[in-house]
């Protein structure tokens, strides 16, 4: 299935890297590509935050993660951070990508980067891709092993894998919502009533912390490498950019938000983020009681956390849309993305009056 394996394309016009800077730097700090070893650079077409580049080099792959090109909010796109994290994670979770090295020198891209073996699998977008099949069984054993997943990775000892100053446990749902109803309207282009709405509900129907964890903030089936000869087994969970200590709750409501299933309405199954309405596909509710049977854990109020997990995709994707709109980057794909605001906190308002994911 090797036709199957995720790649890049060409660069997206303005967003270019330098080639001859980024070389010397690179055959100066990776031992293993050599001092006379020819680099090539491609683009990664996926993904609305952080750039991704595969870097050939010695018959060897590479992928690069900077910031997006006139990004607004820097925070949000600390390579340090990222890099850190992957540094300590990959040892004690190797489904982290490993990194290899950290640039702070602005000179050689024009912002901070970092570099970390290829993880080189299948990812699986917004349908299945085609030459591949997977029966009703096969699809249902595939959602298992990543909810499945999930619960391992809030099972790690955080403290051990020397992450424990990653964020601050206490008192994060009250941070989240809060934080990301300012950047919200930090960033808003347009009125949206429904928007407003779900961030007055989600203020005033806060539950209290279930427990503490490491949490990915951005897991769904196109951030998971699958194995092109096992399909249903993961080998790299990728992007790790808002990964912190919190509830672990706000980490599966995040993920449920992503899952479109068979009996969602048409217009809401247009902007599914993978193939989760194929036959076999798990629902919000299995996945939920798939996890609460793996960890133990009380998702009875899960449908806050789902809600919450809809508001903050909103709230991401009017950040992508506002540096669009302020022509900050070139990238059509992000043209549509208003309507997509007002799509999902619409669907939040229908989950909140029928008190249902």
């Amino acid at each position: 299935m090797s036709e199957l394996v995720d790649k890049p394309r060409g660069i997206r016009e303005g967003e270019e890297l330098d080639l001859e800077p980024l070389a010397a730097y690179l055959r100066e700090h990776i031992d293993e590509i050599g001092g006379h070893a020819e680099l090539s650079i491609e683009q990664f077409p996926s993904g609305h935050s952080n750039l991704t580049y595969l870097v050939r080099a010695g018959g060897r792959g590479y992928v690069l993660r900077r910031p997006p090109f006139g990004s607004k909010v820097k925070t949000e796109h600390d390579m340090g951070r990222e890099y850190r994290i992957l540094s300590k994670l990959h040892a004690v979770y190797p489904l982290a990508p490993e990194p290899l090295v950290y640039c702070e020198d602005g000179s050689v891209l024009g912002a901070k980067f970092y570099v970390m073996r290829r993880i080189e699998g299948i990812i699986l977008r917004k349908k299945l891709p085609p030459g591949l099949s997977m029966s009703p069984e096969q699809m249902r054993r595939l959602d298992e092993t990543l909810i499945d997943n999930l619960a391992v990775l809030h099972g790690l000892d955080y403290a051990q894998a020397g992450l424990g100053d990653l964020g601050k446990p206490a008192g994060y749902i009250e941070r989240q919502v809060t934080g990301w109803t300012k950047r919200y309207h930090a960033s808003q282009t347009d009125q949206i009533d429904s928007v407003d709405r779900v961030a007055k509900w989600l203020a005033e129907t806060m539950p209290a912390e279930s427990g503490a964890a490491l949490i990915h903030n951005d897991y769904k089936l196109d951030n998971v490498v699958l194995d092109p000869a096992d399909p249903m087994c993961i080998i790299g969970v990728l992007d790790w950019e808002m990964s912190t200590l919190g509830d672990p709750l706000m980490d599966l409501g995040t993920s449920l938000s992503y899952w479109v299933q068979a009996d969602d309405g048409d217009v809401f199954q247009q902007v599914s983020m993978g193939p989760t309405m194929v036959p076999g596909s798990m629902t919000r509710r299995e996945l939920a009681d798939r996890y609460a049977e793996k960890t133990g854990r009380d998702v009875s109020n899960i449908q806050w956390f789902y809600c919450f997990g809809l508001f903050k995709t909103v709230a991401v994707l009017q950040q992508i849309y506002y540096r669009y709109k302020q022509g900050l980057t070139k990238d059509e794909r992000f043209a549509p993305l208003i309507l997509l605001v007002g799509m999902l906190c619409d669907r939040a308002v229908e989950s909140i009056e029928k008190n249902s994911i």
